[in-house]
This record gives C-alpha cells, structure tokens and sequence, in this order.
C-alpha cells in the first residue's frame, strides 16, 4: 500500500490543475515583489499533528510559488502567547477570568518554548525546502507599532465591523490584563471592559481585575497596556496593519476548521473598507478528523471528553513521540505535502487520524538513499 490517498473531486478540485493554483488570482492581480506566507499556533503546549501538517504545508507551499512564479518568498511564524494558561470564575459574579501565558510564565520563558518545541522542525522544514523564516510571538506583534496603530484608526469603524467579529453579541472582545505587578488576570468576556477614544491617536481602555478591582490604561501607537484581542478581532487588525505592505502579498495558511470562522473575518475587512484586492490571500490545508468527522482534538482528549480515535498513535498528539528522528519526522512530513500538493483533490479535503498515521508511516524518504 502506498502513502497516496484515495481522493473524490470537488467543485475547487475540479477547476484547478495545481492546488496552489487558488493564489493564481492573488499573485496576478498584485504582482508583488516578494510573497510571506504566514502561519500560526497558540503556544499552550506540545504541537499535535494538525500543528506539524499546517506547518510543513506553509513551507512546501511557499516552495512550489517561489518556484512557479520566481518570487522571493518566506514564512513568519506567529507564536500566540495569549492563549490560556488558567482560567477561574469570579464566585460573586459568574465571570469568568483568565491568565495568559504571555502573563504567567513571560517572553523568555515563553521563547525557551518555541526554541525547543517549534525551532528545530522549522529549521529542518526550512534547509530541506530553501524557504526562510521568521518567528514573531503575540507579545511582540500587538505592541508593534504598526499593530497598534491600525486598532486605534479602525476603532473608529468598529460599529461597522462589530456584528461580523462578535456575531452573537455584537461587542467585540479586548482584554487587558491586570496592571499590579505580577497579577495579569483578566475577565474572559471582557463584560466590564470599555475602550473610550481619546485623541486621534489614543484610547482609554477601562477595566476590571478579579483580584484588584477597577483599572485603566492609556493605548498609543507606541506604548499602553497588553491588547490581547478576541480571535477574530486580533486577526482583523494583523490582517488590516498587513494590508499597508505594499511590496509583499501576504499569504495566510491555516487549517481547514478556519474555513467558517475567515467567512467573518473578510467581512470584517470590508467593513473597514478593504476591497478584496488589498486583503491577505488565503490558502486552507487539510483537517485531520476523528471517525465522527470532528476535528482531532489535543485539549478533549487530555480533559478525557473524546478517545483518541482507532487506528490514530499517540504521536498525533505529542510530536515528540515520533519513534524516528526529527529529521525523519521532517523529511516524512514534506513527502507526505508533495502527496498532498500532487493532485488539488489530495489537498482541498480532510483527513482522520488513522488514515494520516498510516500516509505518514508508509511515506518514504524525500532524497534517495
């Protein structure tokens, strides 16, 4: 039995000869002089196969465009430090309460992390494919200038962008963690957190800490407070400050389960007055699913809500068990993207665990021996 799946068509199959054949449109249209592909992970743990399959994606994806197209090309690594590293209910109110890792461990723990759990596998992706990349962690993205300026400017246009970041509730989420020394907590849902602006290019954010009770900050373009914005709010604004690069078409690679959730965020983008020609492009790789069709999930499984699925090892959800080397683990996972990328209906689809376990454990070597 070989690697290679068994794959029906689809309607984005059946219209593409090449899978990266969907950023044809894109790479035409803005005839850029470089083009960043840009991929990331909340940093809450080992990486699972979901995280190493994205990963290697990016890189053999920005391999086949730099090669087709004869652009220089590379990936940014975004490491999402605000992920929850605990999370508590406030027993008066029902609130709840979170601490991220960016606040309970800090930058150079958080950094030690990266270096020894993403580093090496972005080093062998990197060698074995010639792309180059860079690693940015959430801490230092959201006090970027740049970052912050563009929340500042599009908070002026947040009621037309509200209802497609907050379907449910139409208030967008902004957590600002306790300003005490050592504390760092915040209310999850931000239920008392106002932002007031103030200025042309400053805001007041007001809060509440579980511990300390009322705070504020003041946010200007270079200085403030720690924005740890809600999911789609944070990627709306990384992808309206992108929107301002004009030398370089940014590339957003993710997994298949964001499908749903990018339909709110380009609404976003238009609502804050991006046309599609100036949003980020957006490449979305294979799912890997369990036998009921959900996504593999690392946190059910460790809570005990969800089995690991027949036919899946348990080196899906901690790489690190992989029984090779990292350099195998590496050079299967590019074999398993050239699988992958060989036919559009291989990519546009998702996979279960125990059929990635056995393309994973059947696929050869890259280079011949």
């Amino acid at each position: 039995m070989t690697a290679h799946p068994v794959s029906p068509n689809t309607v984005l199959a059946n219209a593409l000869t090449s899978a990266e054949d969907v950023l044809a449109p894109r790479i035409h249209a803005a005839n850029p002089d470089r083009i960043t592909f840009g991929v990331g992970t909340q940093i809450n743990g080992a990486p699972h196969i979901g995280t190493s399959l994205v990963q290697a994606l990016t890189f053999a994806a920005a391999a086949r465009i730099r090669d087709r197209y004869g652009l220089p090309v590379d990936v940014a690594f975004g490491a999402l430090d605000n992920a929850p590293y605990e999370v508590t209910t406030d027993p008066s109110t029902g609130h709840r309460y979170q601490r991220a890792y960016a606040q309970a461990i800090g930058e150079q723990e958080i950094r030690a992390r990266v270096d020894e759990l993403h580093r090496p596998l972005f080093e062998a992706l990197s060698e074995a494919t010639g792309v180059p990349y860079r690693i940015e962690t959430y801490s230092e993205q959201q006090r970027a200038e740049t970052f912050r300026r563009t929340w500042l400017q599009l908070l002026r246009r947040l009621d037309a962008c509200r209802w497609w970041l907050a379907p449910s509730t139409g208030v967008p989420h902004v957590r600002v963690p306790c300003l005490e020394p050592g504390c760092g907590w915040a209310e999850k849902y931000a239920e008392r957190t106002r932002v007031v602006i103030d200025g042309a290019d400053c805001a007041q954010v007001y809060a509440h800490c579980l511990y300390h009770g009322p705070y504020s900050g003041i946010v200007g373009p270079g200085h403030g407070p720690y924005l740890d914005l809600a999911t789609l709010y944070r990627n709306l604004v990384k992808e309206l400050a992108l929107s301002a690069d004009s030398d370089a078409l940014h590339v957003m690679v993710k997994g298949g389960d964001w499908v749903f959730g990018c339909q709110l965020v380009d609404g976003a983008l238009q609502a804050a007055g991006l046309t599609t020609a100036h949003t980020p492009a957006r490449l979305f790789c294979p799912q890997v699913v369990t036998d009921t069709g959900a996504k593999l999930s690392k946190s059910l499984i460790r809570e005990g809500r969800a089995l690991l699925p027949d036919g899946a090892a348990p080196w899906m959800l901690d790489t690190r068990l992989w029984s090779g080397s990292l350099a195998d683990y590496a050079e299967r996972l590019l074999r398993l993207a050239e699988d992958l990328f060989s036919d559009p209906r291989h990519f546009f689809r998702s996979y279960s665990a125990a059929e990635l376990d056995r393309m994973m454990t059947t696929a050869g070597s890259r280079t011949p021996p």
